[in-house]
């Protein structure tokens, strides 16, 4: 018989299970801590972007953007905890799934809508459009307005010439009362209404022209409208802030108010939240709509253009609508008012 030679070191000798060389180990431990590095590098700014949101602080425009990523990053941390455990890479799968629920837990709720306050009172709907530098299409606005049977339109960056194409297209036929303030590029607004108009101030100073009104919705009955349009964060960070958080007065210290517009802000935003705590709520998310994107609308990827009601209404429908022409989506709602 033939006698066995005995094995050699651990690891040198390749037999009938394919015992691995010294070599091919030593590439095996090399992959390891490289997949492991690969794995934790995208948890860090998961964790920070947690971080920024649990705590509610929005910074620059640099983590503005990535806040109103929010809904995205959740779902990839999750894909990435998943890939992380099968992988063994248990602490940083952990970590990233905890950090990804933890995220869930404050977008899922959008998708859910919420029980609505039985209220007997008048019925407004309102739509309001960007019209991105007045260059979206006036007949595709008025036949929104007559097709949804709008009564009170906020129009924002709003041009002169844009005005006249709105004219021309029978908008102030439909919609006979106005407070309009027409400018070039992005700084125009407007409010267009099926109920007279008294224009008030609601807001703050602003970069872009805000405008407030009373709606006399008959017997007695106003609601305070504004046209939504603060400054762009990637120009002025801190005055994005301020302009947002001027609309924010407590619902019980004025009228029925309603905001609509672009607000420049997602739900992810501590400001736009800041506007919400004081007596308002979100149209979109009241109906299980809040991750229904609104920019930019040929591929519509954040929700920035919101209807905000005042808490003691009643949010019956809610759609958004594109616009030929512009960039933004419009968005709807159908308001009850107490």
């Amino acid at each position: 018989m033939e006698e066995l030679s005995p094995p050699g070191p651990r690891g040198d000798h390749l037999g009938i299970l394919g015992t691995m060389t010294v070599a091919e180990e030593t590439r095996v431990r090399r992959k390891k801590p490289l997949v492991t590095a690969l794995l934790v590098v995208p948890v860090v700014p998961l964790a920070g972007l947690a971080a920024l949101r649990l705590i509610g602080y929005d910074g620059d425009w640099y983590t503005l953007v990535a806040l109103s990523l929010t809904p995205f990053v959740a779902v990839a941390g999750l894909l990435l905890g998943g890939l992380a455990l099968a992988l063994r890479r248990w602490w940083v799968g952990g970590t990233a799934l905890v950090l990804a629920v933890a995220l869930a837990v404050l977008v899922v709720p959008r998708v859910s809508a919420s029980d609505q306050r039985e209220v007997h009172g008048k019925t407004l709907r309102v739509l309001a459009s960007n019209l991105l530098y007045g260059q979206a299409d006036p007949k595709a606005v008025v036949d929104l307005v007559r097709l949804q049977r709008i009564d009170v339109l906020n129009l924002v960056e709003m041009t002169p010439r844009v005005v006249d194409g709105l004219t021309a297209a029978g908008l102030f036929q439909l919609l006979p009362y106005r407070v309009l303030h027409p400018a070039p590029g992005a700084f125009g607004s407007g409010i267009v209404s099926r109920f007279p108009l008294k224009e008030v101030n609601l807001t703050g100073d602003s970069a872009a022209k805000q405008p407030g009104a009373q709606a006399d919705l008959g017997d007695g009955v106003v609601a305070e409208i504004v046209a939504v349009h603060p400054i762009s964060p990637d120009v002025d960070t801190p005055q994005w802030e301020r302009e947002i958080k001027d609309l924010s007065r407590a619902a019980g210290e004025h009228g029925l108010r309603i905001l609509a517009g672009d607000f420049n802000a997602t739900l992810d935003h501590a400001a736009f939240r800041t506007v919400l705590s004081r007596g308002y709520n979100d149209a979109a998310e009241e109906r299980g709509a809040g991750l229904t994107p609104t920019w930019p609308s040929s591929s519509p990827v954040v929700t920035i253009d919101h209807v905000v009601v005042d808490n003691r209404a009643a949010v019956q429908d809610y759609r958004v609508f594109d616009v030929a022409g512009s960039d933004h989506r419009a968005v709807f709602a159908e308001v009850r008012l107490p």
